[in-house]
């Protein structure tokens, strides 16, 4: 079985069904109006603002129009098609397109300088780009730089002189299922790591890897045919693409929601009646905030369907937990742990069953094993900290074109996950830090993200990251980097003595009031902070255990 082989069960199955759904809430003419009054068949009118949506069979046929665009073109099995594009309603019907020619999808970062896209796109040697209007100015310096890409194809208005208009060209094309036999080894797609530990690596993986995916996130979260997820992260990150892979499983509908605002979340839950949603830290917290400070009344919203709320892609902070299951006690909670390399989330994860291990990233998950070992790869005594390895049917094939990267990352099939972890008697891991986050200050390991959860607690403190910082003396030395919440204002004194409750090895020598740069994944860019604080310098040291 190939992943394409869902895409063309549900368009037999629930072929007039709705499969996405797209809510742009700033592209509203008349704020006035209700989203039903504006709710309207994608087809019927591709320029209407605000919601779109697109059958199983509509999506099944747009996916089988670009593959026949692109073996029209003469494009041949495992071609690299770059996607450079916000999410829309056009992303994963091209994805799709992209995998029935036998052609590899390369989704790119929408965040991505013109250089970066110029470097993965150089990488992953990719011969077709398909992009929107937003990237056009990058695209623009670098057009005369891209000697491997041999098309170009635009999605939305403003096209450019030297790309191809997408949409018309598929309406040339056929709706049948192009002629490719697609088999389970075949490589379906290159994912980039998040370039929070250096410049992105692209991740190479298959079919049966994508499959694998569909069936463990299916299994952790129990999606059913009557269930609507909604999709806010980037799809071009394989836990949101990975996330809906359950709705693509149970034949379900999901909602593509462009913008992060705790009234646009509550209202698409509310208007498509959505059943599960997928946060990252970033976006509870402001819900949270904007109901607790009085802004947000939850009795103007209907969210009595809600039954699943779940978090990945960063170290969840426990009080994040304890304050969402007060005001929504009714819902299921889960957290996910993956990486790209391991084909996002699922390869380890909490359970809605243990709530009460809230803390804890989980157990491994469906089909995988997961494991805690020291720097000779020797499992290390429960309680104590060592790396975190999994083992399942989601590792990468490799780095592409990166051999000594892939040596380094998977060692007989384990995937060494770069995270520090610690496991306790009951089989539930706890993630520690990022191994290269680690600060040893006067020889003791200090880990950012017990720091930061810490701090998390401080009632003034709206985000926090920990970095270390060169000291002549100790080595390093922890810095705080605080966010305040809107309206309030805090002092070092006052931080210097909510720490006081940490043991004093732990706590921050350094106090620094400013914003927290996060990825569109929710990841702390702790590189920018480096960067910003201390050069980019870092100590060199070796993390013991």
């Amino acid at each position: 079985m190939v992943i394409t082989d869902f895409l063309e069960r549900n368009a037999r199955m629930y072929g007039s069904e709705t499969a996405l759904v797209e809510i742009n809430p700033s592209d509203e003419r008349d704020r006035a109006v209700t989203w039903r009054d504006y709710s309207l068949i994608e087809s019927a009118n591709p320029n209407a603002p605000y919601r779109r949506e697109l059958s199983w069979k509509d999506f099944d046929r747009r996916a089988n129009r670009i593959a026949n665009l692109l073996l029209s073109r003469g494009l041949e099995r495992g071609a690299k098609v770059g996607i450079l594009l916000m999410n829309c309603l056009e992303w994963l019907p091209l994805y799709f397109g992209i995998l029935k020619a036998g052609c590899v999808a390369v989704p790119l970062n929408f965040r991505y300088s013109s250089e970066e896209i110029r470097y993965c796109l150089e990488l992953a040697d990719v011969e077709v780009l398909v992009f929107g209007p937003e990237f056009i100015c990058r695209m623009d310096e670098i057009i005369g730089k891209l000697p491997r890409v041999k098309m170009m194809f635009f999605i939305g208005k403003g096209k450019p002189a030297y790309a191809e208009d997408c949409c018309r060209l598929m309406g040339f094309c056929s709706s049948s299922p192009p002629p490719v036999a697609l088999e389970p080894e075949d490589y379906a797609a290159i994912y980039f790591s998040s370039g929070t530990t250096g410049f992105p690596k692209a991740i190479l993986h298959n079919h049966r890897g994508l499959v694998a995916s569909c069936e463990t996130e299916q299994k952790h979260h129990g999606q059913s045919h009557s269930d609507v997820f909604l999709c806010i992260p980037p799809l071009y990150h394989t836990g949101a693409k990975m996330h809906w892979f359950g709705s693509l499983l149970s034949g379900s509908k999901a909602v593509l929601l462009r913008g992060v605002k705790p009234e646009w979340i509550l209202r698409a839950v509310t208007e498509e009646k959505c059943s599960i949603v997928w946060l990252l830290v970033p976006w509870a917290q402001d819900l949270l905030d904007a109901i607790e400070s009085g802004r947000i009344d939850l009795r103007h919203y209907y969210l009595d369907q809600w039954r699943l709320m779940h978090i990945g892609a960063q170290p969840v902070p426990p009080s994040l937990i304890h304050r969402w299951m007060k005001v929504f006690p009714h819902h299921q909670y889960d957290t996910n742990y993956g990486l790209s390399e391991s084909l996002g989330p699922g390869c380890v994860h909490l359970g809605v069953e243990n709530l009460s291990k809230v803390g804890a990233i989980g157990k491994p998950g469906y089909h995988w094993q997961a494991r805690v070992v020291d720097e000779h790869g020797r499992d290390v005594p429960l309680g104590e900290v060592g790396e975190l390895i999994v083992q399942g049917p989601g590792v990468m094939l490799c780095y592409y074109k990166n051999p000594e990267a892939t040596a380094e990352t998977v060692k007989d099939g384990w995937l060494y996950t770069g995270d520090m972890a610690r496991q306790d008697e009951e089989g539930f891991l706890y993630l520690v830090d990022r191994k290269k986050d680690v600060i040893i200050s006067g020889g003791e390991n200090l880990y950012p993200v017990q720091i930061e959860d810490f701090l998390r607690r401080h009632q003034k403190i709206s985000d926090v990251a920990v970095i270390g910082l060169p000291d002549s003396r100790l080595g390093e030395i922890a810095a705080a980097i605080i966010q305040v919440k809107e309206g309030q204002s805090c002092t070092q004194e006052e931080i210097n003595q909510f720490c006081k409750e940490l043991p004093r090895y732990k706590r921050p020598r350094k106090i620094i009031f400013a914003p927290v740069p996060r990825n569109p994944t929710g990841k702390i860019e702790k590189p920018v902070l480096r960067e910003r604080y201390c050069g980019g310098k870092l100590v060199e040291k070796q993390t013991t255990n």
